[in-house]
């Protein structure tokens, strides 16, 4: 169990790298054809997994899994619960939306899917996915340690986004990539959090809360830090 942690984890590392990588890579290229097809594969593994956790959320139901835990929350702030699945349910598109744009499309077609995936990740995440995400990190478990992170998390996600969408319509295309790398990044936090949790319970033990206050950061933080590596290094690649 533990070595799956682990290698669950590092493969998610390696999906973060491709991820904002691969518009760079000459997809004909035999090399990097083998690694697109299998960041595609695990892409998929981790949002097919994304999937079945939003499923738990189907119908709706205010003792549906998480929010088992958060019933004061629930009965106590009408809002919440419809705050909380307009999150469940824009993240899921988001994130997809999110890893259409890291390919290059070839004709009419394929700018068109470009845009329109464009479009669906600028609009669910800016007004429905990180709004509520902000709402809801008010009333994370773990304490002030873990509301701040979640709120800071979904501020950065929602300005990195909105500078992104003001690039391209700026026509900054360059800009435009870097700040997407950096809001995708912080999307894959919804699975880089839930791989640190269960690597830290299988590795240590740690009590509930302490998990809450530690993946909290760890969700997010590293995945930004491996993005600004990232975008410095094509900007000294371009140079």
């Amino acid at each position: 169990m533990k070595k799956k942690c682990f290698w669950g984890y590092t493969i998610l590392l390696l999906c973060i790298f491709e991820a904002m990588n691969i518009r760079n890579v000459n997809i004909h290229s035999q090399k990097y054809r083998l690694w697109s097809r299998l960041f595609i594969f695990l892409f998929l593994y981790f949002y097919w997994l994304m999937v079945k956790i939003t499923c738990y959320y189907i119908p709706i139901s205010p003792n549906a899994a998480f929010l088992q835990i958060k019933q004061t929350e629930v009965q106590t702030r009408p809002e919440y619960i419809y705050l909380f699945y307009a999150h469940v349910y824009s993240s899921i598109f988001v994130l997809l939306a999110g890893f259409v744009q890291f390919f290059r499309f070839k004709g009419s077609l394929g700018r068109k899917i470009h845009r329109i995936a464009g479009y669906q990740y600028v609009v669910l995440l800016l007004i429905l996915a990180a709004p509520s995400g902000i709402y809801m990190g008010w009333y994370a478990n773990g304490g002030i340690t873990s509301r701040i992170s979640f709120m800071l998390l979904g501020l950065l996600w929602w300005i990195t986004t909105f500078i992104a969408m003001h690039k391209i319509r700026t026509k900054q295309y360059t800009a435009h990539r870097s700040w997407m790398i950096r809001s995708f990044a912080l999307s894959l936090s919804a699975v880089t959090l839930r791989l640190w949790k269960v690597t830290l319970v299988c590795l240590f033990h740690p009590a509930p809360m302490d998990v809450y206050q530690i993946v909290a950061w760890l969700g997010w933080v590293p995945n930004i830090i491996i993005a600004e590596i990232i975008i410095r290094n094509q900007q000294n690649t371009n140079q």
